[in-house]
């Protein structure tokens, strides 16, 4: 289980649709929740993880630190979608000093962007987690685990660095200071850890935001593939505002619920059955290739996050297809909450979107 320290760091979660910030304390009587909060972003203020509207998200930014009345200007931030390669790769041992200096070149082979474009980071696993050599993107470009003797796995992050200056760049315009970027899926999977006692076997992780499905598969508490989709919420808000002539704002709301339907409800569950139905065969397709590449390992449960995974029958309809027993991922869980600072129903309701920032706020200053 992750464990926070002194030096903590407020963890930012940007959304293309919200921004959620969330506080842990650490004490000698265990985790605690300090602070949390979410603020709306306008539409196309980030579009596929481009920062689209600098000046308004960071304005939304300051304005949900100071409506939650944070000081700590030290932010966890993180990234994901097509500009991020996360990617777990075997290769012949070697001192730390010498992987320092050429994974450079090892990296070339795996990543399909210019090396020089990118950020590139890596973890090396111990031993012991030498199940596999391939955390792949597409079906194409898999390679199927070869023999590890004298190998080491390697797990590699490589960020579009244009991508990560503007967030860089948006934080300080926010007026705080960015010390660790993260990518969302192992962020969510820290916040996953916290939230569950025993975390032996082999898990999915999927969190459905507004504009990606990220699906992260989960062995004995490493990460075996990672994929990330354009599926999410704003497809149905678009298809809502396509189909009944309505505003952003108008569509969102008939989604969420706040609209009354009467006519329309047969035409808006449609869309909600179509679009529920796509996204759980991207699911279903990245768990059958990931059945395929990794034969031995069984998926024994879906963990599901994000805002929009609350769409109606999507939960069912998920398990039904997969025949995998599917559970809310609650990062509030294992945390001390104060009942007169927080409403437990708020909570309960955004517990949902609040994985990604629960995870950034357990890393701390100096983390790699």
């Amino acid at each position: 289980m992750p464990v926070p320290k002194k030096n903590q760091l407020v963890g930012l979660d940007i959304g293309s649709h919200s921004i959620k910030a969330v506080e842990i304390d650490d004490s000698k009587k265990g985790m605690s929740l300090k602070s949390f909060g979410a603020i709306g972003l306008p539409k196309d203020s980030i579009v596929e993880g481009a920062v689209k509207e600098m000046e308004v998200v960071a304005a939304a930014i300051k304005n949900l630190f100071r409506n939650l009345s944070i000081r700590n200007k030290n932010v966890a931030t993180s990234i994901s979608g097509f500009s991020v390669i996360v990617k777990k790769i075997s290769i012949a041992q070697r001192e730390e000093s010498e992987l320092e200096s050429g994974i450079h070149d090892e990296a070339e082979q795996y990543i399909p962007f210019d090396i020089s474009d990118v950020n590139l980071d890596y973890e090396v696993l111990t031993d012991q987690d030498n199940e596999g050599e391939g955390e792949e993107e597409s079906e194409e470009e898999e390679e199927k685990p070869s023999d590890t003797s004298g190998a080491m796995d390697v797990m590699l992050v490589a960020a579009k660095k244009d991508i990560v200056e503007d967030y860089v760049s948006l934080i300080r315009l926010a007026g705080l200071n960015p010390v660790v970027m993260d990518v969302d899926a192992f962020a969510l999977q820290n916040a996953f850890e916290l939230s569950i006692e025993d975390m032996a076997g082999c898990y999915a992780i999927i969190n459905i935001g507004a504009e990606e499905l990220g699906i992260n598969a989960v062995k004995d508490g490493i990460s075996i593939f990672t994929r990330d989709s354009s599926y999410g919420g704003a497809q149905i808000t678009e298809e809502i505002m396509s189909k009944f002539n309505l505003s952003y704002e108008e569509a969102e709301k008939m989604k969420l619920g706040g609209i009354k339907v009467d006519r329309e409800k047969a035409a808006l569950e449609g869309i909600f059955t179509s679009m529920v139905s796509g996204w759980v065969q991207e699911i279903k397709r990245a768990l059958d290739f990931l059945s395929s590449t990794y034969p031995d390992e069984k998926i024994e449960r879906i963990y599901i996050s994000g805002g929009a995974y609350r769409i109606p029958g999507f939960k069912k309809y998920l398990e039904i297809e997969t025949n995998i027993l599917v559970e809310e991922l609650n990062p509030f869980a294992n945390l001390q909450i104060n009942e007169k600072a927080f409403d437990p129903r708020y909570l309960s309701y955004m517990a949902a979107q609040a994985g990604v920032a629960v995870g950034l706020a357990l890393r701390s200053v100096g983390d790699k």
